[in-house]
């Protein structure tokens, strides 16, 4: 049983500069991708977090070569010798990304034998999308229990719309078009940044994809698709994360690296509180002063350029304590309201009706034991902890150790009071799992 917890301490302002790693959203779909190619790829920047290990290991059980040096942030990826289509149950139920091997091995194999993906319980996040799509391109799918099997003599061209601009599904199918023959359209696709950042990786390889207004993706497919190398995008949702923990806190930062022209709604709201936010030469960097008066805001989640529902819960944290009444209203999916009880806990004044939560600012919040019940959640205790009276300890940090890249320490370089604490019998343990772990990476 796994008993470690972050304790996290009233904090004192946060001040400095941070860096940022690679977007975890973008570095699955891209090491997935690398299944469409032979040879040996480098990605930069990749974060050192547990859901880039679990793909390490997926890739590893379909005959890829792969080599994380992760106080580099380097990861070696060789395709040569892939030759398995299917993914045992026990990886795909790690976490939802692993779906996204399915359009790659279609792709290679015309075969995908894959279980139905596990992850957060943030909602259904149901694969029909991704499924009723393939079948359009001539996939013929079984369903097994959990398992799926899905065969292709042939992908087939064709026009594929989507009734909602899902990333994973628009990730999925434009990456079995890459490699079938003729021209394919994906209509009402989504346009995130991480997916633009695929589409780079899929172009350096050969691919050809053109967008169009307004959001069509249209994929003439190539014979094959060479080897690349690439550095994945910072991470908006890190930065966004920073951002949030330094308002919550009074404080400064200065984040160089944050995509503030993928972040424009995020940080509009965030100077509504009153923050003053400043934006860098082209759209990169931010630095915020926070104010000590904050206001309440309201806002509603929606596909990109909207606010991202992946920064819903730390924002919500933040209005917890800021002056008035603030209304979340989240469009995205439907149980990403789980962190609300536990707020509570903590002195939180919030009300929720169906998907709408109504949070009335309070002087101040107590330090609880908390549950984080995925990964984002975990990111709005922790804050929440940062603003709260005494300690708040905080268990099922495996959400926020598969989300995040070691941000405890970034927060405690920037003045916060926040450690991972472990049952000390389970050190022993942990210890030798740690380091069994990096000496398979490091292969």
């Amino acid at each position: 049983m796994n008993t470690s917890y972050l304790q996290v301490e009233r904090s004192v302002p946060l001040q400095g500069k941070a860096e940022l790693v690679g977007a975890k959203n973008a570095v699955l779909v891209i090491m997935a991708s690398l299944l469409l190619t032979r040879g040996k790829s480098r990605l930069s920047n990749v974060p050192r977090s547990a859901d880039v290990i679990h793909m390490i290991l997926l890739l590893r059980q379909l005959g890829a070569e792969v080599s994380f040096f992760a106080e580099e942030h380097v990861l070696e990826v060789d395709t040569t010798q892939v030759n398995k289509w299917q993914v045992s149950p026990d990886s795909m139920k790690k976490m939802r990304a692993s779906i996204l091997v399915m359009g790659p091995l279609l792709a290679r194999f015309g075969y995908a034998d894959i279980a139905l993906p596990g992850g957060c319980v943030i909602g259904a996040r149901p694969i029909d999308y991704h499924l009723k799509n393939f079948v359009k391109m001539g996939v013929e799918i079984r369903e097994n229990g959990d398992f799926l099997y899905a065969r292709a003599s042939t992908l087939k061209p064709t026009r594929l719309v989507l009734e909602y601009p899902s990333v994973g599904a628009t990730e999925n199918l434009l990456m079995a078009a890459v490699l079938t023959s003729g021209v394919t359209y994906i209509v009402n696709a989504a346009l995130e940044p991480e997916v633009l950042d695929l589409i780079v990786v899929l172009k350096k390889m050969g691919a050809k994809i053109t967008i169009t207004p307004p959001a069509v993706i249209e994929i003439e497919g190539v014979h094959e698709l060479q080897s690349i190398e690439h550095a994945i995008l910072a991470d908006r949702l890190e930065a966004g994360t920073l951002l949030i923990a330094t308002a919550a806190t009074g404080g400064y930062i200065d984040l160089p690296q944050a995509p503030a022209h993928a972040m424009e709604v995020f940080l509009l709201k965030l100077e509504e509180m009153g923050h003053k936010v400043e934006v860098g030469p082209y759209g990169v960097g931010v630095r915020l002063h926070a104010t000590d008066k904050p206001r309440a805001v309201s806002f509603k989640t929606s596909p990109y350029p909207g606010f991202p529902t992946d920064l819903q819960a730390p924002m919500m944290a933040l209005q917890c304590t800021a002056q008035g009444k603030s209304v979340v209203h989240e469009t995205v999916f439907e149980n990403r309201l789980l962190h609300v009880r536990e707020l509570q806990k903590m002195g939180a004044q919030i009300t929720v009706e169906h998907n709408t939560a109504t949070i009335t600012g309070v002087d101040e919040l107590y330090g609880a034991s908390v549950i984080a019940t995925d990964i984002r959640a975990s990111c709005a205790l922790v804050i929440a902890g940062l603003m709260a009276k005494g300690t708040t300890t905080m268990t099922g940090i495996h959400h926020w150790k598969r989300g995040y890249d070691a941000l405890e320490e970034k927060l405690a370089q920037l003045g916060a009071h926040i450690i991972v604490r472990e049952v000390e019998e389970e050190n022993v343990q942990s210890s030798y799992v740690v380091e069994e772990t990096e000496k398979q990476i490091r292969v």
